[in-house]
């Protein structure tokens, strides 16, 4: 009977993960495309590139899905195990919550260690490359493209306009007007009527033919000053356009430097390692450095005159109640007193670069930190859901897709707003990386044990769950 309840678990288990990873894929994807779509449009992009791109994004909506789909099919799975009064007959023959959870348990840990890896190796990659992507995209210059009314102004050398543009009218442009800077300082205008545009050499080459036209310039002989017009039926004038290639993709390995979203875990731990290397020899030479700049016995009294401008000279002298400046005169006290004052001032702006460049350093490595702990912690999500979703998806049986989902999205946002927060309090150095990035999983851990003994010891504990729950009850 366990092994039949077991298989009847791990059936399942594939499609509500399945549907619920697409979903939630789909509707991340669909997000990314309507926040970046205006960086996408008119750039030329070929097929290849888009895909490359949505391929790359899909990275870090997979990372943030599969815990979230796999929350959802514990919920379904255990749900209709309820339902089917499986669970009951399990706790009639004695069988404990463990004994029963125990191969979706292992299953949470075949996803936690595929995302352990993925997150740490494929994620850092693929982030690699879609930065080098974005970099290609947003150099890549957009192709030929006037829009009537205003100035286009990517041939090199013209401003080009034209008042309208009739629509299926090949080519056809009306009231144009074209502003031509020549070398050496040189300008014309030249306006026309209509124009007709005529792409040649593979789009390398445009070739404009304006009609009923004139052209306004100034007279070229002897350098005078002296305004010249030209009118003509038809002219024509040729553009260069290779300088508009659009999108080229260049080296995909050239993604630029890595930072700490593009750097497998390994690379990071090299970079953490070697900061907090350079972090302690660094507070070492400040250290050793204070202890050789301090001189007693006057040093405090420099000290304490170098932080108060405001001191008047008056005040500012070391008296006879200083030994080592006894007996000597009033100029040579204040002078001895000013090259002590400047080499203190001196002294504390050194410590406080010394001090600055230390904490900038250490902030360093902690965001390395944050961010391999953050990997890791959702990763390890996918585990610690099984406690939650186990004894959860027991309390709701007959729950239909709108609880469930309901659930999932409620538990996995606690979760997610947790890990931000978790993130944003390591990042400003107000929690050590490892507390922030851990908390969310020993959160939601801790109410995943009380759910599992709770369920364990007493499992009427479920029955207001089972009254919310009759509201979204599938109708036979």
């Amino acid at each position: 009977m366990l092994t039949r309840l077991h298989r009847q678990i791990l059936k399942g288990l594939p499609l509500p993960f399945v549907a619920a990873l697409l979903t939630l894929l789909f509707l991340l994807l669909m997000q990314f495309l309507i926040h970046y779509l205006p960086d996408l449009v008119g750039r030329g992009l070929p097929p290849v590139a888009v895909a490359e791109l949505i391929a790359y994004s899909l990275a870090y909506m997979v990372t943030l899905a599969v815990p979230m789909a796999w929350l959802v099919a514990l919920l379904a799975s255990f749900g209709r195990l309820a339902e089917s009064r499986g669970y009951l007959v399990a706790k009639s023959a004695g069988i404990s919550l463990p004994r029963l959870a125990w191969p979706a348990l292992a299953v949470g840990l075949v996803l936690t260690g595929g995302m352990v890896y993925f997150n740490n190796q494929m994620l850092p990659e693929a982030n690699y490359r879609l930065n080098g992507l974005w970099r290609d995209i947003r150099v890549s210059r957009p192709g030929f493209a006037l829009t009537p009314g205003e100035f286009y102004t990517d041939v090199n050398g013209y401003a080009i306009r034209a008042d309208a543009i009739p629509p299926d009218s090949a080519g056809l442009l009306l009231g144009v007007t074209v502003f031509e800077s020549g070398t050496g300082g040189d300008t014309a205008t030249l306006t026309a009527a209509r124009a007709r545009l005529q792409s040649q050499y593979g789009g390398q080459r445009l070739t404009m033919l304006l009609e009923d036209g004139a052209i306004h310039r100034r007279a070229p002989d002897d350098g005078a000053d002296r305004y010249e017009r030209l009118t003509f039926d038809r002219h024509r004038m040729a553009f260069d356009l290779s300088g508009l290639s659009g999108f080229e993709r260049r080296d995909t390995d050239n993604g630029g430097s890595r930072t700490d979203r593009s750097m497998r875990t390994t690379d990071m731990l090299a970079v953490v390692d070697s900061l907090d290397q350079l972090t302690a020899s660094q507070a070492d030479s400040i250290r050793s450095a204070l202890d050789r700049w301090y001189e007693p016995p006057v040093a405090s009294a420099v000290l304490r005159f170098a932080t108060d401008s405001t001191q008047t000279a008056e005040n500012a002298r070391i008296g006879a109640d200083r030994p080592a400046l006894a007996g000597l005169a009033d100029p040579d006290r204040e002078a001895i007193y000013d090259e002590a004052l400047q080499r203190a001032r001196s002294i504390r702006g050194r410590a406080e670069s010394a001090v600055s460049a230390l904490a900038y350093d250490r902030q360093r490595a902690d965001r390395f930190r944050v961010e391999i702990y953050k990997k890791n912690s959702i990763a390890l999500a996918c585990l610690v859901f099984v406690l939650v979703g186990v004894p959860l998806g027991l309390a709701v049986p007959r729950a239909g897709v709108g609880l469930v989902a309901a659930l999932a999205v409620f538990v996995f946002l606690f979760y997610w707003i947790s890990l931000v927060g978790g993130e944003k309090l390591a990042d400003r150095e107000m929690l050590p990386p490892e507390i922030g990035m851990w908390m969310a999983n020993v959160i939601i851990g801790l109410l995943g044990t009380y759910l599992v003994v709770r369920e364990a010891r007493d499992p009427a504990w479920g029955d207001p769950v089972r009254a919310l729950a009759g509201r979204f009850k599938r109708r036979e």
